[in-house]
């Protein structure tokens, strides 16, 4: 049975919408997890922002889905300050199989 395609996969074909798709779901992504340690921890931002010597505003800026210019040291200190690890993963791109 074949599989019906959605306006989705229609428009994941075009490599460049899958490319600023992917971006954004980078940026989701990560502001999510931030979020989710903190609540995990059981801290409120303010709290955060004092056991990674950085501001409110910075934690919240990091939590938004749409901050952009995520900075290693800081990620790692919100990170240490919640008791997790920073892991960052690099996963191979999708290659399109080629028929014989």
């Amino acid at each position: 049975m074949k599989k019906t395609k959605t306006y989705m996969d229609e428009l994941m074909e075009n490599k460049e919408f899958r490319e600023k798709f992917d971006k954004e779901y980078q940026n989701l992504y990560i502001g999510e997890k931030i979020a989710e340690i903190r609540r995990r921890a059981n801290l409120t931002q303010d709290a955060l922002a004092k056991r990674a010597n950085t501001t409110k505003s910075a934690i919240s800026r990091y939590e938004n889905s749409d901050y952009k210019s995520y900075s290693m040291p800081l990620l790692n200190r919100i990170a240490k300050a919640c008791k997790a690890d920073l892991k960052i993963d690099f996963v191979p791109r999708r290659i399109k199989k080629v028929k014989v």
